[in-house]
């Protein structure tokens, strides 16, 4: 697999491995710990070597699941975590990105990964409490202790943006981006154009939807975030089939798959787009790292571009205590 450049200078294989899902989100783990620890350590077989996690999930196992992993493999990999929750007995309770909170986030997290350095870490939802120049400053102070190696956001505004990158250059915006997505185009990726930081959309494949394999008869099971997501209501997904079948179509053609395409698009979107479609199937790493080869044309790509417009996308794409925490 080839390999792309986020902003300053930190390169990651052209598709990463977004870990969420191995320890919470999507319903019970079909896998045992052993497995996913298999299935981590199998996607650089696949060039896939750019891995996400976050302290909050689980919280806490997925970073012990993923430094576990990858601890014989560390050299090898880039590994992203993230910071900007307030955990009390065992579940986030709000936001938190005091800078002795991060402090202090940082120290877990470089045990719970068995590494000396976090290779990007995130701020995971922007703190309206705090400043975002307390935060990238704190982050810049980390830089230079050498525990942490790149500053990154999620979900930020391009106001958040411009002033964090001000005190301390961002490396990647993580946001949810995809075919049925769009609301980074329209201000945030300028700006990150502008600045020279990478974007590494979450959610490339759209919670599922996009590789064609959720339909109206999917009953999700208890603990699958999508049961709270009004876009994966059954009356939405009737509604927004026609977008997959869409892309359905034109897989067909290539002799790929639905998954293949939607994280083809986003590859020809810009070379500093980095997509981190998550799995706990190897043979999911391995299809989703053939993306990297689909050929699509200019026109191929401008006419997926305005599917969400031509044919529309029903229901929003977090419920609204989800949405609150989004910096807009």
């Amino acid at each position: 697999m080839h390999t792309r450049t986020l902003g300053q200078g930190l390169e990651v294989s052209a598709i990463g491995l977004g870990a969420m899902g191995m320890s919470q989100s999507y319903g019970p783990n079909p896998g045992s710990r052993d497995d996913m620890i298999a299935v981590l350590r199998s996607a650089p077989d696949h060039g896939v070597t750019f891995f996400d996690t976050a302290e909050v999930y689980g919280p806490y196992v997925n970073e012990e699941l993923v430094g576990e992993a990858l601890e014989p493999l560390r050299d090898e990999v880039v590994i992203a975590t993230k910071f900007g929750w307030r955990i009390e007995n065992g579940a986030s309770v709000g936001l938190d990105s005091s800078p002795a909170q991060i402090r202090r986030v940082a120290e877990a997290s470089l045990r719970s990964l068995r590494t000396d350095a976090i290779d990007l870490f995130y701020q995971h939802r922007v703190d309206p409490a705090v400043p975002i120049e307390d935060v990238a400053g704190t982050v810049a102070d980390l830089i230079r202790e050498g525990k942490v190696r790149h500053f990154g956001l999620s979900e930020a505004s391009a106001d958040t943006i411009r002033r964090a990158h001000a005190v301390q250059p961002v490396t990647a915006l993580q946001s949810e981006y995809s075919l049925w997505t769009r609301e980074p185009e329209a201000e945030v990726l300028p700006v990150l154009a502008e600045l020279g930081i990478g974007f590494v959309p979450f959610s490339p494949l759209g919670k599922g939807f996009l590789t064609g394999t959720v339909d109206t008869a999917a009953d999700f099971a208890s603990g699958d975030i999508r049961a709270t997501i009004p876009r994966f209501s059954a009356e939405n997904r009737a509604a927004n089939q026609t977008l997959v079948d869409q892309v359905a179509q034109l897989a067909a053609t290539k002799g790929a798959t639905s998954g293949q395409i939607a994280l083809a698009w986003l590859l020809a979107r810009q070379p500093w787009i980095v997509p981190i479609p998550g799995t706990r199937r190897t043979a999911r790493i391995a299809e989703n790292a053939g993306s990297t080869t689909v050929a699509l044309s200019a026109d191929e790509v401008a006419d997926l571009s305005t599917l969400a417009t031509r044919i529309g996308v029903s229901g929003d794409r977090y419920n609204p205590q989800q949405m609150s925490f989004v910096d807009r």
